[in-house]
């Protein structure tokens, strides 16, 4: 493993149109759970220039059920949606949550899925498809996060909340960040390029409405940036491409589940691949992901190592994984073969485990679909696989 090195990741913001496609997915996701626990959902959102159209398979109980839907569902499906779009702030010519046309094109989940998924029986519930997840921590920040990402969400954060509350009226929802950070001994010593293109009102791209907006974009940096991190060599590009007044659905056409690096560790660990909005917590690709980062984040949070990286592997149909691997980058205090085998001790790893273990069967995921997944604060139902409640067993077990 380097120690000196340079190193960047990019966030997206609430409105860039792929975030728009996720958080509609999980606004869906979210509707259903909160009908029927046991809901099944793999819904995928396209969005374009005023239009949002939905796609996947569905089972849910009193909204969808022997192929048929409940009266007042696809209502209720479309006034979410439409929801999601306004909370979003999109009212703009190219993309308006209450003029945008809304196709639902949802449909009943296959019986030959059902019926590997479905526990019946003295068969166990089965994993939603086949795949491998992982999950990460590292000692960078106080979350157990990539520096380089948890600084780039930051920033966005910041901006939307002020764009919300008015503070800054001349930004519209789309925004993207980039932060490069240069590492010297593993640790984040100075910020060498930060990247900021965030869509703004007419006239925000010459003059004094120009430089109004690169100051306020550099006091956001500078209020999520730690101080000693910014120098007079740390080189901003805010709007490089000049102006950003067309954004959103209306500039780019948004799909769930394009943003999988922005969502995890911005590149630092592996990605299995399979993107998490739209899911209900059988699919592995979510809720085994999420497990994996609450496994690895009690690693490093025990103290056991300084760096974690987690691998899961399923079988559709198939309950226990397939295999568990614990890499520490050669910075744990521990023989990572004992980790392998304590881990599954301490949470059962079926999709059924996982779910039960983190309180996953309930309407909590339309908090996680923008500004990531991880990395965030555990809040009652929110977030579970971010608490370190597995601590002081991991000590006692190892």
């Amino acid at each position: 493993m380097r120690s000196n090195y340079i190193f960047t990741s990019e966030s997206v913001s609430e409105g860039h149109p792929d975030k728009v496609a996720d958080q509609i997915s999980d606004a869906i996701v979210d509707l259903f759970l909160s009908k029927d626990p046991e809901a099944r959902i793999a819904c995928e959102t396209l969005t374009t220039t005023q239009r949002v159209v939905l796609a996947g398979e569905i089972r849910c109980k009193g909204v969808y059920e022997n192929d048929q839907w409940a009266p007042g569902a696809l209502e209720e499906i479309e006034r979410t949606v439409r929801e999601t779009v306004k909370k979003i702030g999109y009212e703009q010519e190219g993309f308006h949550w209450e003029k945008l046309e809304f196709s639902n094109f949802l449909h009943g989940q296959s019986a030959h899925i059902a019926q590997g998924v479905d526990e019946s029986g003295n068969k166990d519930e089965g994993a939603g498809d086949q795949g491998i997840m992982f999950g990460f921590a590292c000692d960078e920040t106080p979350d157990l996060m990539p520096a380089t990402l948890y600084y780039s969400h930051k920033i966005l954060e910041k901006m939307a909340a002020d764009r919300h509350s008015g503070a800054a009226p001349f930004l519209e929802p789309d925004a993207k960040s980039q932060v490069t950070l240069k590492f010297e001994n593993g640790k984040p010593v100075a910020a060498t390029t930060i990247v900021v293109s965030t869509q703004h009102a007419k006239g925000y791209d010459e003059g004094d409405k120009e430089a109004e907006l690169h100051t306020y974009v550099k006091q956001a940096i500078a209020s999520v940036i730690p101080a000693e991190l910014l120098s007079d060599e740390t080189v901003y590009h805010i709007n490089p491409t000049g102006s950003f007044e067309i954004g959103g659905p209306d500039g780019d056409a948004g799909l769930t589940g394009r943003k999988i690096i922005v969502d995890t560790y911005g590149g630092a660990a592996p990605h299995g691949g399979g993107a998490f909005s739209g899911k209900d917590p059988t699919k592995v690709d979510r809720s085994a992901a999420y497990v994996a980062r609450y496994l690895a984040k009690n690693v490093v949070a025990a103290g056991l190592a300084k760096r974690c990286t987690i691998q899961l592997s399923y079988a559709i149909g198939v309950a226990e994984p397939l295999s568990v691997y614990v890499d520490t980058h050669g910075t744990g205090n521990v023989d990572e073969a004992k980790l392998e085998a304590v881990l599954p001790q301490l949470v059962r790893l079926t999709p059924k485990g996982i779910r039960t273990h983190l309180g996953l069967n309930k309407p909590i995921y339309s908090r996680t679909a923008a500004y990531g997944h991880f990395g965030r604060k555990a809040e009652g139902d929110l977030f579970s696989w971010e608490r370190t409640d597995l601590v002081e067993k991991l000590k006692a077990a190892l």
